[in-house]
């Protein structure tokens, strides 16, 4: 058993093994790489993105990341496109190949198939003459001097090169576009950016309920209606006009105000001039206001008229915060 010193001194030395194989690997950027996202920018079709064993799962990494940022991208495993999955490849796609040796069996047996198609070839791969290289019509070396592993043997460093080098390309292709904020939120509206980037108050204020009542009710109602509505908050409501609003705050500072409450009317304790927010407002903006004044909702309005409700509770709900 290794000792925490020793076990410290591997993760160091990994990181540090690919640390440097990365500081070598821009020296290693050719015009290739310029080409290839030129050709990737007029292609009218997708970005097949192919490989085996660890390279195949850096290839799905590089998928993913391709799609959520504009360039349409699928995985193809090497292995099974000479047993049908050749088919996902169509007239207009790309295919961009990954493997360090450049000289597997499968990628022997695939790149003749592939050439029949005519699809321009790109390839990552760890050695400039190899095979797989040699038949590419764009190479981006992945080459490195040696693997993490002890026995310079399982796909580490070799991999990381190959992830980073996909980054570098997925990112030029992002900033060649132009791809925006809002674009990115467009392919991730489940996610917390992209929520902050779509969802409106309106979206949110909605599904509550809409605590309200009128200027002469009183406490007890007042009372009953925060209880009801669970928002912490009640609107008081005159002709349709927001005339102000009694929060949980407000009942306790009257509580200490006054001896007794029972002749107390809403109007003599609401707060008549409300934190408010148009329902047509960011969400990330009924945030940002809430931040600003300590509070935990605001009143809702549209054309200054009372809508609702939304509290910091939708919001952590929905993982804006």
């Amino acid at each position: 058993m290794k000792s925490s010193k020793e076990i410290l001194e591997i993760a160091h030395r990994t990181i540090s093994i690919e640390t440097e194989a990365l500081k070598k690997l821009s020296t290693q950027i050719t015009d290739d790489f310029e080409k290839l996202v030129k050709k990737i920018l007029k292609i009218k079709g997708r970005v097949i993105v192919t490989g085996v064993g660890k390279s195949a799962i850096i290839a799905q990494k590089l998928v993913a990341t391709f799609n959520s940022t504009g360039t349409p991208a699928i995985f193809m495993h090497a292995a099974d496109a000479v047993h049908g999955d050749l088919g996902i490849i169509q007239k207009d796609d790309l295919v961009l190949c990954l493997s360090k040796s450049g000289n597997t069996a499968e990628i022997k047996v695939l790149i003749p198939l592939l050439k029949q198609g005519n699809n321009p070839l790109a390839c990552i791969v760890g050695e400039k003459e190899s095979y797989l290289a040699q038949q590419s019509d764009y190479v981006l070396d992945a080459s490195i001097d040696k693997e993490a592993c002890p026995n310079n043997l399982a796909p580490t460093t070799s991999t990381t090169a190959q992830l980073v080098l996909g980054d570098a390309l997925a990112i030029c292709l992002v900033e060649c576009r132009a791809f925006s904020k809002e674009d990115f939120a467009k392919y991730h509206p489940g996610g917390a950016l992209g929520k902050k980037l779509y969802l409106k108050v309106a979206d949110l204020s909605r599904l509550n309920e809409k605590p309200t009542i009128g200027i002469n009710a009183s406490i007890k109602e007042a009372i009953l209606e925060i209880t009801k509505k669970r928002l912490g908050v009640v609107a008081i409501v005159e002709n349709l006009e927001l005339s102000g609003v009694i929060t949980d705050g407000d009942l306790r500072r009257m509580m200490e105000k006054y001896q007794s409450f029972e002749n107390l009317k809403a109007v003599d304790i609401m707060n008549r001039s409300p934190k408010t927010i148009d329902e047509g407002e960011m969400a990330v903006v009924a945030l940002n206001r809430m931040k600003e004044f300590n509070i935990t909702q605001l009143i809702v309005t549209k054309n200054n008229k009372y809508e609702g409700v939304v509290h910091l509770h939708d919001l952590l709900r929905e993982g804006i915060i």
